[in-house]
């Protein structure tokens, strides 16, 4: 008899990370990877599996509902994995707000107060919404469940949450969240088992891809993080734009009469790395370019990191160590380099062989702060805590 299968769905604003997964023992072991491009058309499915890679081209059309999508990829999925065996989907959703603590199965009502989640996540919570019903309506009576980048952050004081605007906005969910709290959990897990004595200390994890933030943990928890209310919040990213006076925004909607939808276009997809280079939002082209512009943006990319650091350094008391995760903080020396240069006073100092290398630890013998690189994983998150929902629901059936 084949073990269980599950699926996991990792939606960005415009890629679909799938995962596919053996079941056994209560443990989820990664069997297959795929990723959707909603960007270029035609699609292409990108699958990995046992017997190697496959670059599909898919003739379903993008649609509001994604159905056509969806079940032409779960049709090739079909090809290489025995979905008859498939008992769960798991999907990240960014944004749980106050409610969701934890992943959760998904009901009417799960999926009716996610999608109010909407207006808050603009660029990821539409994605997941329109792929949990895409699934409900291919599959039914298949058990889905959400795990939400918010959940990890529960632990931060109200202070740290509040912003200093009138009281009653917070009792109504004007507050501070954080985000990327999928990958900070993986980071936290992986610190724990590979640097034990760190793990119990204070950390700042940095989760540096087109999306980027930081988190502040003591003993693995969650004290503080960049992001605030939205993924806008922070230091800059590939097209968000960070932490931004309030007073900029309100200067766009009345003096320069742009409207609402202009000014969300300009902060979620047109500002960061892109919007300072003019060039470009992956950093690696930045790096390989020679224009001003685009250096500027890598330094102020790495200027904001380092402040922001600092901040964060001041809610935990001190710094015991700093790690590096996700595509920019897994990959590229020369930002992890310009960030530790300018957190020199701190006490870090790196080994330049071993951050060329991308080794696991990268900072020299002197440095008083331990600097890491971990890659992240998570999907193996949103794998684990679907066998732990799935598992529930067994033992209440």
């Amino acid at each position: 008899m084949s073990a269980p299968l599950l699926l996991t769905f990792n939606p960005g604003s415009s890629t679909i990370k799938i995962g596919i997964y053996s079941v056994l023992d209560s443990a989820a072991s990664r069997i297959g990877h795929g990723l959707i491009d909603l960007r270029h058309q035609p699609l292409r499915l990108h699958l990995v599996h046992s017997d190697g890679t496959n670059d599909i081209l898919l003739k379903a059309a993008i649609t509001d509902d994604l159905h056509e999508v969806l079940d032409e990829t779960l049709g090739w999925l079909a090809a290489h994995f025995s979905l008859d065996d498939l008992v769960c989907v798991g999907h990240r959703v960014v944004h749980g707000g106050d409610r969701f603590g934890g992943p959760v199965a998904i009901d009417d009502a799960a999926l009716a107060a996610i999608a109010t989640l909407v207006p808050l996540a603009p660029l990821h919570q539409p994605q997941s919404v329109r792929l949990i019903r895409a699934i409900r309506h291919l599959r039914p009576h298949l058990l889905q469940t959400a795990s939400f980048d918010t959940a990890f952050h529960r632990t931060q004081t109200d202070l740290v949450r509040r912003f200093a605007i009138p009281r009653q906005l917070f009792d109504q969910g004007i507050k501070r969240y954080g985000f990327h709290g999928l990958s900070y959990q993986f980071v936290t897990g992986q610190l724990a088992l590979q640097f034990p004595n760190l793990s119990h200390g204070k950390v700042i994890a940095a989760h540096l891809g087109s999306g980027a933030s930081l988190c502040a943990l003591d003993a693995g928890v969650s004290r503080d993080s960049s992001m605030g209310f939205s993924t806008l919040d922070g230091i800059p990213m590939a097209t968000r734009c960070g932490t931004l006076d309030a007073g900029v925004v309100l200067h766009l909607l009345d003096q320069r009469a742009l409207g609402i939808k202009q000014v969300e276009a300009m902060l979620y997809e047109q500002s960061g790395l892109l919007g300072v280079s003019g060039l470009s939002a992956d950093s690696r082209e930045l790096l390989a370019s020679e224009r001003p512009e685009a250096r500027e943006a890598l330094d102020l990319f790495a200027f904001r990191i380092a402040g922001e650091t600092a901040r964060l350094a001041a809610t935990l008391g001190g710094l015991d160590s700093f790690v590096f995760t996700a595509g920019i903080g897994e990959h590229q020396p020369e930002v992890r380099a310009a960030i530790c240069g300018r957190l020199a006073w701190l006490g870090i100092e790196l080994d330049p062989d071993a951050n060329g290398v991308n080794a696991r630890v990268i900072s020299s013998a002197r440095s008083r702060v331990t600097v890491v690189v971990l890659p992240t994983d998570e999907e193996q998150i949103i794998a684990n805590q679907a066998v732990a929902v799935h598992l529930r629901e067994e033992i209440r059936s």
